[in-house]
């Protein structure tokens, strides 16, 4: 398979779903980077500069949701594409409510893509395509 040189930051704090998305993200020809927390995830993408960034919700130091408002606010980071991938769904593992209140934060704008954990590969490969093409 033909090798892309775009670049993912992968931010989790779970080695077992950080390894299977890099994986995921490889066998489609990705680059990858990864960081266990949001504090690290935010310094990395800073030093990295990806091209799209998968960050999940719950993690210590620092929530995904925190590290997404501060690469909303960022002036180089700002317009890079973000995927939640996340297990923090809505009641009964819908994760639509959860979708729907990222979506309606007036202070960031909703990230550019939502997946609930497990993933379903074939759709998160499409999305990352999709936001990468």
């Amino acid at each position: 398979m033909a090798t892309d040189e775009r670049k993912i930051l992968v931010v989790d704090d779970e080695p077992d779903v950080a390894t299977y998305l890099e994986m995921v993200l490889q066998d489609a020809g990705y680059t990858t980077v990864t960081a266990e927390n949001g504090r690290e995830g935010f310094a990395k993408a800073q030093a990295e500069q990806p091209d799209l960034i998968c960050l999940d919700v719950t993690m210590p130091e620092e929530s995904g949701i925190r590290c997404y408002r501060n690469l909303r606010e960022d002036e180089a980071l700002k317009n890079t594409p973000v995927v939640l991938v996340t297990a923090v769904t809505g009641y009964g593992g819908d994760p639509e409510p959860f979708k729907n209140f990222m979506s309606t934060r007036d202070q960031v704008p909703p990230p550019d893509g939502f997946f609930s954990k497990p993933i379903d590969r074939e759709a998160f490969v499409t999305k990352i395509k999709e936001l990468l093409a």
